[in-house]
C-alpha cells in the first residue's frame, strides 16, 4: 500500500541549530521517527532562491556550508543524503503539469536550510533527498501554487518539506543581544496570528500577510524565509488537520515554529 505523507513546514533557525538544537531540534527528531519512511523527500529551502522553479539531480547532494564566521565544528558536519534521478523526474513532471516552467540543477546540494533539518530528522540519511528551489519575487501566491503543483506527489509517498522561518530578521536578533535578550513583541504576535489563519484556513489574508499580519515587515524584511510556509500549505491540498507540533523563540528573535499539515483519508473531500 502506498502511504500518503503530510506535508511540513520546518524551522532551520541560524546555522548553528544544528549544534544546539534544543527544543525545537527536539520536536523535529520526533516527527521524523513518526512519519512513515518516504520514498522521497523534496524539500524547499528558504536559501535557494531562482527566478524559476528548479530541481535538483545530483546522485550525492552535497553539503554546502553556506554562511561565514561561525563555529569550526559546524563546517565539519556533513548530511550524507543520497538523491534519485526517477523521483526527480517525477517531481519535474508534476510541475510541468500544473502549467509551471522548470529547469533542472545537475549538480545542485543541500543548503543550510535543508540540511540542518533533515539532519534532525532523518538521521539514517536513507530516503532520497530532491531539492526544489523557491522564487522570492513572486511572493506567497508564487510558492503556494509551487506546493499546489507538488501536491499529487504527497500521496505517492513523497514527503514535501519546506524550510525556513516564521519570523527572521537578523538585525533585531544583533539589536535583541545588545539590549539584554528581550524579545520584540511583534515576534510572538506574527506567529500567533499565522496560526490563527491557518486554523481557520484563511488563505486569502495569509497570501495577503504583508498586510494584515501584525509587525508583518519587521518579522519578514524580505518574505523569503516564510515562502516555504505557503510551499507546504499548497502541497497540502485541502488538509483534515493542521498541526502545529512546535511553538517557540531562539535568539531572541527567530520564531521556530513547525507545522505538519495532515492529509484528507483516503476518498475524503
Amino acid at each position: 500500500m502506498i502511504s500518503t505523507q503530510p506535508a511540513l513546514f520546518v524551522p532551520h533557525g541560524a546555522p548553528t541549530f544544528a549544534l544546539r538544537p534544543g527544543a525545537a531540534g527536539a520536536a523535529l527528531t520526533a516527527a521524523g521517527r513518526a512519519l512513515a519512511r518516504p520514498r522521497a523527500i523534496v524539500i524547499v529551502s528558504a536559501h535557494w532562491d531562482t527566478a524559476t522553479p528548479t530541481v535538483g539531480f545530483a546522485d550525492r547532494p552535497e553539503t554546502i556550508h553556506d554562511f561565514r564566521g561561525f563555529p569550526k565544528e559546524l563546517y565539519a558536519l556533513r548530511y550524507p543524503a543520497i538523491g534519485c534521478r526517477e523521483a526527480a523526474d517525477e517531481v519535474v513532471a508534476a510541475i510541468e503539469a500544473a502549467g509551471l516552467a522548470v529547469e533542472r540543477d545537475e549538480h545542485r546540494g543541500l543548503d543550510h536550510g535543508a540540511w540542518i533539518p533533515l539532519r534532525l530528522m532523518f538521521t539514517d540519511a536513507d530516503a532520497p533527498v530532491i531539492p526544489v528551489s523557491i522564487q522570492s519575487r513572486g511572493g506567497p501566491e508564487a510558492a503556494w501554487r509551487l506546493g499546489r503543483a507538488l501536491a499529487p506527489l504527497t500521496a505517492r509517498n513523497f514527503l514535501v518539506i519546506g524550510s525556513g522561518n516564521l519570523t527572521h530578521n537578523l538585525r533585531d536578533v544583533q539589536t535583541a543581544w545588545r539590549h539584554g535578550g528581550q524579545t520584540p513583541v511583534y515576534v510572538r504576535a506574527f506567529a500567533d496570528w499565522m496560526a490563527e489563519r491557518l486554523t481557520v484556513r484563511d488563505l486569502p489574508a495569509l497570501l495577503d500577510y504583508r498586510r494584515q499580519a501584525p509587525g508583518a515587515v519587521q518579522a519578514h524584511p524580505t518574505d523569503e524565509h516564510l515562502l516555504p510556509l505557503y510551499v507546504a500549505l499548497g502541497a497540502a491540498g485541502n488538509p483534515a488537520r493542521i498541526d502545529r507540533f512546535h511553538a517557540g523563540i531562539d535568539d531572541c528573535v527567530i520564531a521556530m515554529d513547525a507545522y505538519a499539515f495532515l492529509p484528507q483519508e483516503r476518498g475524503g473531500s
